[in-house]
């Protein structure tokens, strides 16, 4: 693999491979686009079908990825300004929204944490201590990206990170970390980065999506610490399940359940990367002080955003930061396009009437009525939400879809808005059974290790159970606290 030849020699057919079902797929979307326009009722407005389309194609190609998902943005993006479905001020307002400086900071963080040994320090603590057998090894893959959630704001960067290392363990196991194993190592690592986005607001992109858009819709203000509140509950409950529902979908031999040598060989990467330097010391002093803003926003006001650019700031900031500039700004754009067009999406799907038109549509008496019973009402959209978002894959999608649909049914039933949207952006970030329903499903299958149908019967599980927890958190802490 490493001659030239081989390398020219495999480029020809590679491509042919490739391109011909990209232009197939792209062709596809369009008249999916097309179709939806056509087929929709006369008497919505003209630009609430344009916008429904759209809407269609967006969900297509960021299903099926037959261009880069930032290209896809892009031309959404053409698309919205070209045909006037809303007013450029609304089509551009996405990218004038503080998430997307919150996203930006994030990513910036990560790179700054990236450049230092801390992350990788973090996982081999874990491993060195509980890594010498399979479900000590399964823990700390669980573990790990929990308490990277509080300061890596990116379930993607979490992922990232957390892959070689998983790796790198089953490596090391030899023959014995094939077959069960793998696939039980790989999906903790897919569903804990999953898990992780819960309870942290600025862990995941759908949680920051549901925020700006009740703030957008309702002036409804909800604040980093009020979102870890209400729930924390299902993020605690949902490790160890996870734990069991893995280890019962792919039982071990005894052989395979120990592996002492694996610890062994941690704890020696741990000793070679020293004791901590002080960059790390820089850089947890830094991270300690963003957390400790974003739970403190209710006493300063702070956009979760401010404290991630301070961070920013201060990581490269000379005698005092740990990274250097011109390593922190090389972020993916990609994220920051799909971003900005998605809460573009959103705000364009409100203004245009095309929320309110599919709003009426779902608006039957039986759904209004069970949205009207609290209890009745997170049972119906957890269900709805599980359901639209295996159609709906991409997180940020379903969310901006969904979330100004929910907010006109509960408008309309008279329900709190705030139960139903949590309830729906919950449901939307935890997608287990196909792999392009969660950012780390695609990353840890990208590995190559790992298949779709190694998903499907734990992913269906945890989702049962997901729901199940969701419920009881329900009737019982957000009860309690007033939010039921």
């Amino acid at each position: 693999m490493n001659s030239p030849k081989m390398k020219i020699s495999a480029k020809p057919s590679q491509s042919l491979s490739i391109k011909i079902p990209k232009v197939l797929t792209l062709t596809l979307g369009l008249i999916i686009m097309i179709v939806v326009y056509v087929i929709l009722p006369q008497e919505y407005t003209e630009s609430a079908r344009i916008m429904l389309a759209f809407l269609a194609l967006s969900v297509f190609y960021w299903t099926f990825e037959p261009i880069p998902i930032g290209l896809t943005a892009l031309i959404l993006l053409v698309f919205m300004l070209v045909f006037g479905v809303v007013s450029t001020e609304v089509v551009y307002s996405g990218f004038a929204s503080p998430a997307i400086f919150l996203i930006i900071g994030g990513m910036m963080l990560a790179r700054a944490v990236n450049d230092t040994p801390l992350a990788e320090r973090i996982a081999y603590i874990f491993l060195a201590k509980w890594g010498g057998t399979a479900k000590g090894l399964l823990a700390s893959i669980l573990v790990i990206p929990q308490i990277q959630s509080f300061f890596i704001p990116a379930a993607a960067v979490r992922t990232a990170l957390l892959l070689p290392v998983a790796l790198m363990s089953l490596d090391t196991i030899g023959e014995r970390g094939k077959g069960n194993l793998t696939k039980l190592i790989l999906l903790g690592v897919a569903f804990g980065s999953t898990i992780s986005g819960t309870a942290v607001m600025t862990a995941a992109i759908g949680n920051i999506l549901t925020v700006e858009l009740l703030k957008e819709f309702l002036e409804i203000k909800i604040t980093y610490l009020q979102w870890f509140f209400y729930t924390f509950p299902i993020w605690i409950a949902l490790i160890p399940i996870a734990w069991y529902v893995l280890l019962k979908s792919f039982p071990l031999t005894d052989e395979e359940k120990n592996f002492p040598h694996v610890k062994k060989e941690i704890e020696n990467k741990l000793a070679d990367l020293g004791k901590v330097n002080n960059e790390e010391k820089r850089c947890i002093g830094i991270l300690l002080l963003i957390v400790a803003l974003w739970f403190t926003e209710p006493w300063h006001g702070l956009h979760p955003s401010v404290p991630a650019l301070i961070g920013v700031v201060l990581m490269t900031l000379p005698g005092i930061g740990c990274t250097k500039w011109d390593h922190i700004i090389k972020i993916n754009f990609d994220t920051v396009l799909l971003m900005g067009v998605t809460l573009s999406l959103g705000y364009a799907f409100n203004k245009s009437g095309a929320a309110t038109l599919v709003g009426k549509s779902l608006s039957t008496e039986w759904i209004i009525d069970l949205l009207r019973s609290p209890v009745l009402a997170v049972i119906t959209i957890l269900v709805l939400t599980q359901i639209l978002h295996i159609a709906v894959a991409n997180v940020s999608t379903a969310v901006v879809t969904l979330i100004p649909i929910f907010i006109g049914l509960a408008t309309q039933a008279g329900a709190d808005a705030v139960l139903i949207c949590l309830t729906a952006s919950l449901a939307c970030l935890h997608g287990y059974i196909l792999v392009v329903e969660a950012t780390p499903n695609i990353i840890v299958h990208s590995s190559g290790r790992i298949q779709q149908k190694e998903f499907f019967i734990p992913g269906v599980k945890l989702t049962i159970w997901m729901s199940i927890i969701t419920l009881v958190t329900a009737v019982t802490w957000w009860n309690w606290v007033g939010l039921l």
